[in-house]
């Protein structure tokens, strides 16, 4: 009788770990976020450093072989002319401007088909003064999945209006289309 509890416990346990080894990377992404939108003490300090989430370092470590893949096909396409990224804008707070992050709350879901969902939810629009009734905090979900053995962020779906937006795709249609000279096919153009 205590084979079969011997085999299902060394057979869960792998899995228990992933499952609290899940937020690992959501948690060193989102420690850098809050990073970059710290406050300053006045005008006169110097800003810290940035730390960029889709830095060579943070690619190999914290993202998926796939994500990162999709990130440098549509970093060939930077954003601005002097820039490297391919975005204007910080993916994850989902925004140029707002205000130091603040009420973060990192909650990983059971793992479902080899993915697991770290959902992040923070306040980064306290400092703008009033807000609608109907206010909700960002919502940005992570999804997590195991290679090489490890936990890595294979998407990032940032919920605008109850929708969740993900990053991949929106680097997929970077990558189209910058290969089409950077200009999005409109419906009344003639593929042929």
């Amino acid at each position: 009788m205590k084979r079969p509890s011997l085999v299902a416990l060394v057979t869960l346990l792998p899995c228990l770990a992933f499952a609290q080894d899940a937020t690992a990377p959501v948690n060193e992404v989102m420690n850098a976020v809050t990073e970059n939108w710290k406050e300053l003490g006045s005008d006169e300090d110097a800003p810290q450093n940035y730390v960029d989430y889709y830095s060579e370092d943070f690619l190999k470590r914290l993202y998926s072989k796939d994500f990162a893949a999709k990130y440098h096909e549509a970093a060939k396409y930077p954003a601005y002319e002097e820039g490297e990224s391919p975005f204007d804008y910080d993916t994850i707070a989902m925004g140029q401007d707002g205000c130091p992050i603040k009420d973060l709350k990192i909650e990983a879901a059971p793992a479902a088909n080899g993915v697991t969902d770290v959902k992040t939810t923070f306040d980064n629009t306290h400092c703008f003064g009033e807000r609608a009734p109907d206010w909700k905090p960002a919502e940005v979900h992570f999804s997590v999945i195991e290679e090489d053995g490890r936990p890595v962020i294979d998407d990032i779906l940032r919920v605008i209006d109850g929708t969740p937006d993900s990053l991949k795709k929106e680097m997929d249609e970077i990558a189209a289309d910058g290969a089409k000279g950077g200009v999005a096919p409109t419906q009344e153009e003639d593929p042929e």
